[in-house]
């Protein structure tokens, strides 16, 4: 019975395997016809262009607005006006809708307004039900034609990107296609300039107003409507809304032309905190407008297209080279775009990488794909473009994006065609014409330490310099006496440590009370601090729980909860400073640095020597006339994450002599007139 019952199994399976087919053999349905939406099209006499469609699929309506502009036309200097104005327009509110009552009034709706500058284009926009359509719209046309640009948020506005300028080095491939955008286009271009803190501290409330009233215009905007609703009722709303608005002169967005000659560089930046190598290899690219860019597009699925291309089924799947790789030949409507191929590879194997790369690029030009790759990768390209059209909206979108451009109603239809009809024959022919794999600008984003000299194969190394430049002081620069400051300074050195005393490291175990933007959090710190080398290992006890970093010759890495993590080299900079900084290292140091004498000065009653010091910084101490300890010490510098220099003050109190050093005890940190940290040291040890 079990046997019989077996074998019965057996052929029920048997039979079932011979009755599936492969998955290529599996004829499919012919898809059904895809019917592209109706677009209604008009335009004002103001030269406000509309573009309608109706979905009345869902009680919605969604207004957007191309308008021409953009960061091409951010004056020299005040780089950031665009972008600064594109936010404001909405986060400042109107004359009528200030920001507040913006807000109140649109999350009442249930309403979303927004507006945005980006280098060729601005937009705004409106997401609404359709039963509150005839009241927001007034407000969305007064938002866009009287935004109110108030000083406060103006500041705030600048004061946030100057908190992502801050950290603007932390991200590696960042890092790495900004820069190599300069190799491609040149640092100076309109098309790789960046927003500095001084360009922010340089644009007006005026600049804004100016730039605003210059782009919103009639003759710069085009609108995209769609939603529930008659097309001819709104045609109607829509011209007794915006039929007001002044005409203006339309905008001449005038993209700079690239001279580019196929230079052969070799380039590096140094990230000391990563231990892995971010690449990129290329040269120029070209324009959307070129007879062969679909041939090219084509190129670029084989080559680089994801899962399936050639770069990584070979660097990453056979060689094992990459933790991510890709890249194509680019290319843009109004300026030439980039040929770059990327990969992210560990320090050790950072040219062997590279070489892969350029190997790929030469055997698209000296092995022809074969037909099945070829096809297989149109497929899988038509069949993604398929979701361009997939929804009434993008297909709005698609058609004012092409007239904002200057494209055909029909570029997409004949790209698609265009596709179909690319040979074998044709790869091999635009890889030959359009790739120079010996002319190209190699750059790396790595760590110096660990990548070696493994670039030096490939020509000079060009370093490249990403220090972020900060605005120069305003404050008038104050000399003193320097024989008087360096009797001082010696006084000074004798008070904190005897002479004679041998001092290496001193260990601390304190409290701190640290303000943070939730109140104050108090921390234990174990710190072990050396002065020869100036390497820092500290144990903090937080609320949230231990952490230990530690610094060695300039890098530094954190361990919490078992994780190690490399600091930034924007975080280690500032701990060593502050060691340099400090008055038991300026004591150490007091024959070897320049200090004058300012004078005296009162703080809290007292009269105090101004001693000014040279360390890592400038740093000013007050000294007690009397025994020469600082009671104070003030730095002025720059805070990346607000923009601004600031002034740093500490106070010392509470003197105790260990082994021959004195030590506050007691410490109180105010920046910029707030109290931002107070100590006290639990015990110390000197060795």
């Amino acid at each position: 019975m079990k046997r019989t019952l077996l074998f019965t199994l057996l052929m029920m399976f048997a039979v079932t395997a011979a009755a599936q087919k492969r998955y290529d053999e599996i004829k499919y349905p012919k898809l059904n016809e895809f019917k592209k939406a109706n677009v209604e099209e008009f335009q004002l006499d103001n030269g406000i262009k509309f573009y309608l469609v109706e979905d009345k699929e869902l009680p919605l309506i969604r207004i957007t607005a191309t308008i021409r502009t953009g960061s091409l036309q951010d004056p020299s200097g005040k780089e950031g006006l665009a972008s600064i104005t594109g936010e404001l327009i909405r986060e400042g509110g109107s004359e009528n809708y200030p920001a507040d009552e913006l807000n109140v009034l649109l999350e009442d709706k249930a309403a979303f307004m927004s507006t945005f500058i980006g280098q060729g284009s601005g937009s705004a926009s409106m997401n609404i039900l359709k039963e509150d359509f005839d009241e927001l719209l007034p407000v969305f046309v007064d938002l866009v034609s009287n935004p109110l640009f108030p000083e406060d948020k103006i500041e705030l506005s600048k004061t946030q990107r100057k908190s992502g300028i801050s950290r603007r080095n932390d991200d590696q491939g960042s890092i790495a296609n900004r820069e190599y955008s300069k190799l491609i286009y040149g640092e100076n271009s309109p098309l790789t300039r960046q927003i500095e803190y001084a360009t922010l501290d340089a644009i007006s409330r005026e600049d804004i107003v100016a730039f605003h009233k210059e782009a919103f215009v009639g003759n710069n905007m085009t609108f995209g409507v769609i939603g529930d609703f008659d097309t001819k009722e709104m045609k109607r709303k829509l011209e007794k809304a915006f039929g007001s608005l002044p005409a203006g002169t339309e905008n001449n967005l005038i993209y700079p032309e690239v001279n580019y000659s196929f230079p052969s560089t070799v380039n590096f930046i140094n990230k000391s905190d990563v231990n892995q190598s971010y690449v990129l290899v290329g040269h120029i690219g070209g324009l959307r407008e070129n007879p062969d860019y679909a041939k090219l597009q084509m190129m670029n699925q084989i080559l680089g297209g994801g899962f399936a291309g050639r770069l990584f089924q070979t660097v990453r799947t056979d060689l094992g080279l990459a933790y991510a790789v890709g890249g194509g030949y680019g290319s843009n409507i109004n300026y030439p775009g980039t040929f770059s191929l990327f990969v992210m590879t560990k320090s050790s194997t950072t040219a062997e990488a590279i070489d892969a790369l350029i190997v790929e690029v030469e055997k698209m030009q000296t092995n022809p794909v074969t037909k099945k790759e070829l096809d297989d990768a149109r497929d899988r390209f038509l069949n993604s473009l398929v979701f361009r059209y997939d929804s009434k909206q993008k297909i709005l979108n698609e058609r004012i994006s092409n007239e904002y451009n200057g494209l055909s109603k029909d570029a997409f239809d004949k790209y698609v065609e265009e596709l179909k009809k690319v040979t074998v024959s044709d790869i091999q022919d635009v890889a030959k014409e359009y790739l120079n794999p010996d002319k190209v600008q190699i750059l790396v984003v790595g760590n110096a330490e660990e990548v070696g000299d493994q670039l030096q194969k490939y020509g000079n190394v060009n370093e490249i310099d990403i220090t972020i430049p900060t605005p120069k002081s305003d404050k008038a620069e104050v000399t003193g006496d320097a024989a008087k400051g360096k009797e001082w300074l010696g006084k000074m050195a004798d008070a904190v440590i005897e002479p004679g005393t041998n001092l290496e490291t001193i260990t601390t175990v304190s409290t701190i009370d640290q303000a943070t933007p939730s109140g104050t959090m108090s921390i234990k710190n174990t710190a072990s601090i050396s002065y020869t080398d100036y390497s820092i290992d500290a144990t903090l006890e937080t609320p949230q729980g231990s952490m230990k970093m530690m610094v060695e010759n300039g890098a530094g890495k954190m361990i919490m909860m078992g994780q190690e993590q490399a600091l930034p080299f924007a975080m280690t900079k500032p701990m060593v400073d502050d060691v340099k900084n400090s008055y038991i290292n300026v004591a150490l140091n007091a024959d070897k640095l320049n200090a004058e004498y300012l004078g005296m000065e009162q703080m809290n009653g007292e009269n105090f020597i101004v001693l000014k010091v040279q360390s890592a910084s400038t740093i000013t101490f007050l000294l007690d006339p009397t025994t020469a300890l600082p009671a104070f010490s003030k730095v002025s510098s720059f805070n990346p994450q607000m923009g601004k220099e600031v002034e740093t003050i500490t106070s010392y109190s509470d003197w105790k002599v260990t082994n021959g050093v004195a030590y506050a005890f007691a410490q109180e940190t105010k920046t910029d007139g707030q109290v931002s940290s107070s100590s006290e040291v639990e015990s110390i040890e000197v060795n």
